[in-house]
């Protein structure tokens, strides 16, 4: 893949539509019992992959926070892992490094928390965070191109579990694709479980 992909001007109607689902996620983030919902959800998929590591992402303003549910999964087992993302250089792939609840953090590329972990970890499962997404799997993000690099770039034999993190108020009809997206194995929001159904 073109490491330059998301660097290419966006489509008008894209932007648009980003703006739109940015707000409508920002409502739809003060609101209690679609938190509540979403961090059942988060364990669910836990249960459901059994995964050993986890790679997630630090919340941004109207993001769902997602450190509480991977706090009670770390506590389940000694053995498991849960890591962030780490940009080393703008529009690289990002490195995930070993995160715990009680680490100190530091800010990084885009004003983001990163751990001051050193420690690499590829995690088996990664939670990632939308902006939009339709019921395919396809997600909107801020534009930066992070995790298509990440994903086309995997660095194991095989490529994570992808689980979306999404509000239901910023599920869109259908999002423009383009060659290099990648869907999501799952979406899930504070109502529902997208395309999979988990039962």
């Amino acid at each position: 893949m073109n490491p330059s992909i998301a660097c290419k001007p966006e489509p008008e109607l894209k932007k648009t539509m980003r703006q739109t689902l940015l707000k409508a996620r920002l409502e739809a983030a003060r609101k209690p019992v679609g938190n509540q919902a979403l961090g059942r959800r988060v364990l669910d998929v836990l249960r459901r992959f059994e995964p050993t590591s986890v790679g997630f992402y630090w919340p941004l303003e109207g993001e769902f926070d997602a450190r509480a549910p991977i706090s009670i999964w770390l506590a389940g087992d000694v053995a498991r892992v849960a890591a962030l993302p780490v940009i080393k250089t703008r529009h690289a792939p990002l490195e995930f490094h070993a995160w715990t609840p009680d680490m100190p953090m530091r800010v990084g590329h885009h004003r983001i928390e990163e751990p001051t972990s050193d420690l690499v970890v590829i995690p088996d499962l990664l939670f990632v965070p939308c902006v939009g997404f339709d019921a395919d799997g396809y997600r909107l993000g801020y534009g930066g191109g992070y995790y298509d690099r990440t994903l086309a770039a995997w660095p194991g034999a095989k490529r994570p579990v992808t689980v979306g993190i999404a509000y239901e108020a910023c599920r869109a009809p259908s999002l423009h694709r383009e060659s290099h997206d990648i869907a999501l194995d799952a979406v899930i929001t504070d109502s529902a479980w997208y395309p999979l159904d988990p039962a």
